[in-house]
């Protein structure tokens, strides 16, 4: 497999470290051009409106719509499930919109309201997830058609639809490759041949 990390900005270089653990390709990716040949896509963490508008500027958004609507898997954490949402609470932020939720940017308040705590993840078996919170979003509105893989104070703050994961916090700053593992599950098919039985 060989992953590309949207590298306009954010903890690129974290979720590559993640990826080579897992013994896959990992790659920053900058350009349209990069896109060819990937089996997967992660949009990390970051400042969404700045990550915004360099997909726009890179020329990135169309190639990464097409892609979706080909049931390309991607994987976005915090400022990335952002950019995955179909709409953006209280933003002028145009995101990329092949993920059918709403969510919230800085839901859980500024800079210095970050927190971390362990949440429960069934898909990711036994024990708890350590979640690391830095001005996180939450999704507000999910259609039926988004799995919900972990809330938290009633809202979602992990979700699926098809091959597109999205998290609210941030699993590549973690020791945990878990969430990542699940992730290339969903790539090779693994983890929805699971889900369906």
């Amino acid at each position: 497999m060989k992953i590309g990390v949207l590298a306009v900005q954010g903890a690129v270089a974290e979720h590559i470290q993640m990826l080579s653990r897992l013994n896959t390709e990992a790659i920053p990716i900058r350009l349209p051009s990069e896109l060819d040949g990937l089996d997967a896509v992660v949009i990390p963490g970051g400042e969404s409106t700045t990550i915004g508008k360099l997909l726009s500027d890179y020329k990135l958004m169309e190639p990464i719509r097409e892609l979706a609507d080909q049931g390309f898997p991607i994987f976005g954490t915090c400022a990335g499930m952002i950019l995955l949402a179909k709409r953006v609470a209280d933003s002028s932020l145009e995101p990329l919109g092949v993920m059918d939720i709403e969510v919230k940017r800085n839901a859980f308040g500024r800079q210095v309201d970050s927190f971390e705590t362990d949440l429960a993840i069934p898909v990711l078996g036994d024990g708890t997830f350590h979640g690391i919170f830095i001005r996180a979003p939450m999704v507000e509105k999910a259609e039926s058609g988004v799995e919900i893989l972990c809330q938290l104070y009633n809202n979602a703050v992990a979700v699926k639809q098809g091959k597109i994961l999205a998290c609210a916090f941030h699993p590549e700053l973690t020791d945990d490759l878990r969430f990542h593992r699940y992730f290339l599950d969903l790539v090779t098919g693994d983890a929805l041949a699971e889900s369906n039985c």
